[in-house]
This record gives structure tokens, C-alpha cells and sequence, in this order.
């Protein structure tokens, strides 16, 4: 008896895909019939060591098998899930085999499916799998491509919003964060006219936000007292946000950045509908600050995205949070840490005055206190009557001088409890009292 050919045959570097395509065709028979190497579990999915080659004979009886092929054993390494990408365990002997329709069900995931065909299992498994395209993995994801001129093009775009003007006479720290403003923020700084100091601008993979930028500011506000700068423009290692250093080292965060723009775009008549979007967690000081100057204040989730949103939605032109991520709409589509330090620095530039005086006493911050309580499921603080009746209360007590916020952690087992009250000794009981009325209504 002569040995029946294969009547389709599928070949390529990706088990995966060719698994698929066997079964959506014909799913009876699949062999194995070239060495594969594959890593179960974790990100990446299966890795072939050779070029992977499925036969799948349709129609033929399971006792026929023998007479069309050997069964010669084909070598297939299964390292553990914990192992790193290049691991990979001793190879283990595994024979190549037809599946018949009787003796195995078509699994539930192409993983499944996989693995019976390279360990030999058969049996009850699930059912068929997925015929959607599998997923790339490793390198096959996504494609590099290099853009000389984008660099040019950004740093044309970032000085272009000073609308002509420089920062001739200015001495400005610019701090990195060993991050992506490092290619990019000292030299636009300079070229507007500054003198620049540059510091925590080389990158090296690992040192990134590594005591710098603007989660360290004690960095920058050194650097800046030590070369006598105006002030210091500290980033964060994406550079999106900015928190900044005026000339005596005294850090000016978010909340009183976004306070300086809001006033001196309402007075160039810049603040498109008059009014500012911050979020829920920006002080209660900024409020204050900003109906002092008849500037209204729009209130969102926390979170750059509501902002984004809001601005969008009312056609403002300014947002933030407390953090220094500020959206200047006319000016970019999201925050951009580099384009608020140099509109700061020109801030400072046409004021002909110092950061420190220009923040002295803007915004008058009210105390406030943040804890985080750890509970088996944020989701129930929506449906939690005896926690608001507690905020509410507390809300009544502390009345226009104070305000709560209570919120469920987005990626921790948390609610976080924010107070503002006119003392720190206020702020800190009622933050103690909440948290403990969390704790009771959302235990276990």
C-alpha cells in the first residue's frame, strides 16, 4: 500500500497562525512535521526555533496512519512561564502524530491547541478555537521608522508659541529627568536667548526620574540657587508635566502655575470662555484665587484626559491638575511639559519680574490632608450610604472653608480620602474620621 499524500500543507515561521489555518480549513488530522521550540505562558506566546510545518490530512482513518509516515521523534523545548524571553528548557522528545476527529476535540484557545499537538494530548479538551489572526509578538510587533527632521520640526513648533518674542537676559535651569526633554528642552531654551543650565539630561535606559525632574525638585531648586538662575523648569520623564523653581529654590507646583496663566491670559484677553478646568484634587486655594479675579473654574475627575476633555467640550483654552500636567489648547493637543516651561519663562520675560514675586501670594492654599484607605472593593463606595452621610456631614461642619473628596482607586485596592479644612488640626480629624467610617462600611 503506497502512502497518501498530504492534500494541504501549511508552512512559516508562526505556529500560531498556521494552527489556524489548518483548523478553519479542515480540522481532522494535523501533524507536526518540523521541530518547534515553544515558550507556554506569559507575554509573547510561542517563539518557533525553525521554519514550523503543519500537514493536515483530511478523510483518512486513524489506522491508516502508520503507512504514510514514520515516527521519528521531533525535538521541542517548553521552557516555564517564569522564564525570561531567552530561556529556554533542555528539549524534550516528542512524536510527531495525526490527530484524528475520535480521539480529540478541538480546543477551547490556540494555545490549547498547540500544546496537544506538540505533547500528544488528546481527549476532552474545549472547543475550536478563535479563527481571528492571532496577535504579533516579540519583534513582529509594530514597525521602527526614524524621522531626521521631527526633532526640528518640534523645536520650530515649540518656539514658534512665543509668537517672536525671547528670553534674552533669563539664566533658567532646565532639569530632564534624564527623560525625553533631554534631546530636545535645553537646546530650544536656548536658542530662545537664555543662558541654560542644563542638568539630568543624559539618558542612559535605567536613571530616568532617578532623583530628578519634577518628582525630585530638591535637584533642581539646588541647581538653581548654585548658579544663581531665575528660575528652574523641572520635567518628568515623558515630559509632559512641568513643576518649576523660582530664584530662592522655593518650588511652584501646578496649582499656582496654572493660577499665573489663567491671570495673564485673561488679561491678553487669551482665555477663550473665561474660565479654567482643573480637577477635583487642585486645592481649594486655587478657587479662592481664581473668583477673586472673576475667572470661573470648571471641575473634573482626576485624570489629564477629563481635562482634555472639558477644555474640549467648552471650547476653553487652559487646563491642569496639581501635578504641572497644563493643556494649553490653541497650543497642542494634550500637555506638554516643555511648551509650559517656556511659556513660563516668557511669563517671567514680559513681566520683567521675578517667578517669586509674580507667585507671592496667588494662591493662598488651604490645608489640606490625603489617605488612602485599603478595602476589599473600591466599586461599593458608590452604594455606601453611611460613608456620604459622614461626608456630608463633614462637608456641613466645615462649610465654604473646607470640602471633601472621596474616591475609589482606579488601579489599587483604595478609596482615597481628601480634606481641606481651614487648619491642618481640622483637615487631619476629619480626614481620621472618614477614614474610619470607610473602613467600617467596606470591610471584608
Amino acid at each position: 500500500m503506497s502512502a497518501p499524500s498530504p492534500q494541504l500543507v501549511f508552512e512559516g515561521p508562526d505556529p500560531e497562525r498556521l494552527l489556524l489555518e489548518a483548523w478553519s480549513v479542515h480540522g481532522t488530522q494535523v501533524r507536526i512535521t518540523e521541530p518547534v521550540t515553544v515558550r507556554r505562558g506569559g507575554v509573547g506566546g510561542f517563539f518557533p526555533k525553525e521554519p514550523y510545518r503543519i500537514e493536515v490530512v483530511p478523510g483518512l482513518p486513524a489506522p491508516a496512519e502508520p503507512s504514510f509516515h514514520d515516527t521519528s521523534e521531533v525535538p521541542c523545548a517548553v521552557p516555564s512561564s517564569t522564564d525570561e524571553p531567552q530561556a529556554r528548557a533542555a528539549a524534550a522528545p516528542v512524536r510527531r502524530q495525526v490527530l484524528q476527529p475520535s480521539t480529540i476535540h478541538r480546543p477551547a484557545t490556540t494555545a490549547e491547541a498547540l500544546d496537544a499537538l506538540v505533547d500528544g494530548r488528546s481527549g476532552p479538551g474545549a472547543a475550536t478555537p478563535s479563527l481571528a489572526p492571532p496577535s504579533p509578538v516579540g519583534a513582529a510587533v509594530g514597525t521602527v521608522t526614524a524621522d531626521p527632521a521631527a526633532a526640528a520640526d518640534y523645536r520650530r513648533h515649540l518656539g514658534e508659541a512665543l509668537e517672536g518674542r525671547r528670553l534674552d537676559g533669563l539664566r533658567v535651569v532646565v532639569d530632564c529627568a534624564h527623560g525625553a526633554a533631554s534631546a530636545v528642552a535645553p537646546e530650544v531654551v536656548a536658542e530662545l536667548g537664555a543662558d541654560v543650565v542644563p542638568v539630568s539630561c543624559r539618558p542612559d535606559g535605567v536613571n530616568i526620574n532617578d532623583g530628578c525632574g519634577s518628582t525630585h525638585p530638591a535637584a533642581v531648586a539646588a541647581a538653581v540657587v548654585d548658579h544663581r538662575a531665575d528660575l528652574g523648569l523641572a520635567f518628568d520623564g515623558d515630559a509632559d508635566r512641568l513643576i518649576a523653581v523660582d530664584h530662592t529654590g522655593a518650588v511652584v507646583d501646578g496649582d499656582v502655575l496654572l493660577a499665573l496663566f489663567a491671570v495673564d491670559m485673561a488679561e491678553r484677553g487669551e482665555l477663550d470662555g473665561g474660565a479654567v478646568v482643573v480637577t477635583v484634587m487642585t486645592n481649594l486655594g486655587f478657587h479662592h484665587a481664581m473668583a477673586r479675579r472673576g475667572i470661573g473654574v470648571r471641575e473634573t475627575p482626576v485624570g489629564d484626559r477629563h481635562v482634555l476633555a472639558a477644555v474640549e467640550a467648552e471650547g476653553l483654552a487652559l487646563g491642569g491638575e496639581q501635578s504641572g500636567h497644563i493643556v494649553f489648547r490653541r497650543r497642542a493637543t494634550t500637555g506638554d511639559g516643555i511648551l509650559t516651561g517656556l511659556l513660563l519663562a516668557d511669563v517671567v520675560a514680559r513681566a520683567e519680574r521675578p517667578l517669586a514675586e509674580l507667585a507671592a501670594g496667588l494662591v493662598q492654599r488651604v490645608p489640606q490632608v490625603l489617605a488612602n484607605v485599603t478595602v476589599a472593593d473600591p466599586g461599593r463606595l458608590a452604594g455606601a450610604h453611611a460613608v456620604w452621610r459622614a461626608v456630608a456631614e463633614v462637608e456641613s461642619e466645615l462649610g465654604e472653608g473646607g470640602r471633601v473628596v472621596l474616591r475609589p482607586s482606579g488601579t489599587e485596592p483604595l478609596v482615597r480620602v481628601m480634606v481641606e479644612a481651614p487648619t491642618e488640626v481640622r483637615a487631619a480629624a476629619a480626614a481620621r474620621r472618614l477614614c474610619l467610617v470607610v473602613e467600617e462600611a467596606l470591610a471584608g
